[in-house]
């Protein structure tokens, strides 16, 4: 793996930068590729040193993230790392790990990702379906990629402990962790991506509300040779979900072999993490006795909240992520709520960094995910409660060999599968959401159509998602996107001279393609929509606009 020089801040007493991002976890990586490929400048302090493994906690990334990795060039390095290519990535309901089997959710080995058909997330209109993959193959790949950019800068074991704003430049104070000698850093922005305790958060004085204790969950990261081999007698899976009268928990598969993260989602009269003996829980979720021996590699509690900042912005400074939102990590959406926080806060100040926005676009980034979060994190609690609710309601029977036994576990096995498919193959959450009331956006005055957790519409209406599509040659229609804005025009006849000559006497970046309508395949009902460089539409119509500069104006944020 690439390392970066950890004693970068002995070697200089101050630096300049565009953008200095605070934390190198996936979220503040990402946002410093996203600005990378933009031609911006990014610098990033991380306090951990070079190459430190990363929390073991998360194991998703979604498909809209994956969409995002692809653009940066890195998703073909994150699909080859992980659970082994041949290993499913099923989410199997049991009694207990080693148990009855109640029901299973197909989800297909990364080997079979894109080939795989009839499965409940094989559907998905993506040219990157999501993949499972710990954090600590995920980050590390991330933090290598972003390393080898020569417009990234990563500072190891540097703390971000003052910063102060300025009319036109923020000034961060910076002390190496090692040396402790000083580091004063001039930046255009600030973005913070320093996690749960963000010190950013602090600075930029936003206050977390609503629900802080959801549930408490004593999690244990373990190494047990034998594990699988015990369960042989079901096929693999990448998740475990234990159902039973004495301890419900889930058992997570992070290199497929022999190291697992086990879940042991406590009670609501069991407010501690030590409210239960945790070798006692670990042998009741899995189905073991005291004779099986495994050894604890960590111990990974953490609490399921739903807290979401007042603001996300003071000025110059920004707030992404974990700094930004706390939920519960049902459907994997912390981490990858937080990437899609990074690449609409970046694109955005890369176009005024780059002179074609003023610096009134900014005002969209708290607009669009500020509410998204909200609603996102709400989805999140909700299905948390239900599934904490099931949790506590297994019957006693549910192990019996009897037809009462046999019964209960049918109606479980039902029930289960329909609460949790949705979380497991959440389309509506990828792809369905969308920014209503943004002052970047072009809006017809059509309602968007509703979606839920598992399931949407595809849309073309303003501040939805451009429905993907493959082109007649083969293509993505996203990896044929331009860097800046993209029209898409389904009909060649229409001449958008205007439109195009207007970009282009106010710099603003705008790609053109083609699209004959039997190519859409009924995605795309007008014969215009421009998307933004996030891949979210910023208007469509069937005639170009009348005053061509006026919508440049809107969408770009000078109309502010």
């Amino acid at each position: 793996m690439l390392r970066v020089n950890e004693s970068a801040v002995t070697e200089e007493t101050s630096m300049r930068t565009q953008v200095l991002v605070v934390g190198a976890g996936p979220v503040g990586l990402t946002a410093a590729m996203d600005l990378a490929s933009r031609g911006i400048d990014v610098v990033v302090a991380e306090i951990r040193h070079a190459g430190d493994p990363p929390s073991v906690k998360c194991n998703h990334v979604s498909a809209r993230s994956m969409e995002i990795f692809r653009r940066l060039g890195v998703a073909a390095k994150l699909r080859d790392a992980g659970l082994p290519a041949d290993f499913p990535n099923d989410c199997s309901y049991r009694t207990t790990a080693t148990g009855i089997e109640l029901c299973r959710i197909d989800i297909p080995s990364r080997a079979r990702r894109y080939s795989a058909t009839g499965g409940p997330d094989t559907w998905w209109p993506t040219p990157e379906p999501p993949h499972r993959i710990n954090q600590i193959y995920l980050e590390p790949i991330l933090f290598s990629h972003a390393a080898a950019q020569p417009r990234i800068k990563i500072l190891a074991r540097t703390e971000i402990t003052e910063i102060e704003q300025h009319d036109d430049h923020v000034v961060a104070l910076a002390r190496d962790l090692d040396s402790g000698s000083a580091l004063r850093i001039e930046a255009s922005f600030v973005i913070g991506c320093d996690g749960s305790r963000s010190l950013v958060r602090k600075w930029i004085g936003a206050n977390l509300s609503g629900t802080p204790v959801i549930q408490r969950v004593q999690s244990t990261f373990i190494e047990a040779p034998r594990l699988r081999e015990l369960m042989g007698a079901h096929k693999p899976a990448w998740m475990v979900l234990s159902l039973n009268p004495r301890r419900s928990g889930t058992t997570v598969a992070i290199d497929g072999r022999d190291r697992w993260l086990i879940h042991n989602h406590l009670r609501p009269d069991e407010p501690e993490f030590d409210s239960v003996d945790r070798d006692w829980s670990i042998r009741a979720i899995l189905g073991v006795d005291e004779r099986f021996e495994y050894k604890v590699l960590s111990k990974e509690d953490w609490v399921g909240r739903r807290l979401v900042a007042d603001r996300f912005r003071d000025r110059r400074v920004f707030i992404c992520g974990d700094a930004a939102h706390l939920w519960m990590p049902y459907a994997g959406y912390g981490m990858n709520a937080g990437i899609a926080d990074a690449v609409d806060l970046s694109w955005q100040l890369a176009a005024h960094l780059n002179g074609w926005a003023p610096a009134s676009i900014l005002d969209a980034y708290e607009a669009e995910r500020q509410p998204i979060t909200e609603q996102v994190s709400r989805f999140a609690m909700e299905h948390a409660m239900k599934l904490m609710a099931q949790r506590g309601g297994v019957p006693a029977e549910i192990e019996d060999a009897t037809p009462r036994g046999q019964a209960a576990r049918a109606t479980l096995a039902k029930a289960a599968y329909e609460l949790n498919v949705q979380q497991y193959c959440c389309a509506g959450l990828n792809f369905g959401y969308y920014y209503d009331a943004s002052p970047i956006i072009a809006y017809d005055g059509e309602t968007p159509p509703p979606y839920a957790m598992g399931s949407f519409t595809p849309s073309t209406v303003p501040g939805a998602r451009a429905p993907h599509l493959f082109l007649r040659d083969g293509r993505s229609l996203y990896d044929a996107f331009g860097a800046g804005y993209t029209l898409l025009r389904f009909d060649p006849a229409i001449d958008v001279t205007r439109l195009r000559s207007a970009a282009q006497e106010r710099g603003v970046p705008l790609a053109l393609i083609d699209i004959a309508p039997d190519e859409a395949n009924g995605a795309y009902a007008e014969k215009l929509v421009l998307a933004r460089p996030d891949q979210h539409i910023a208007w469509r119509g069937q005639v170009v606009p009348d005053n061509p500069p006026s919508l440049l104006a809107r969408i770009t944020g000078a109309a502010a």
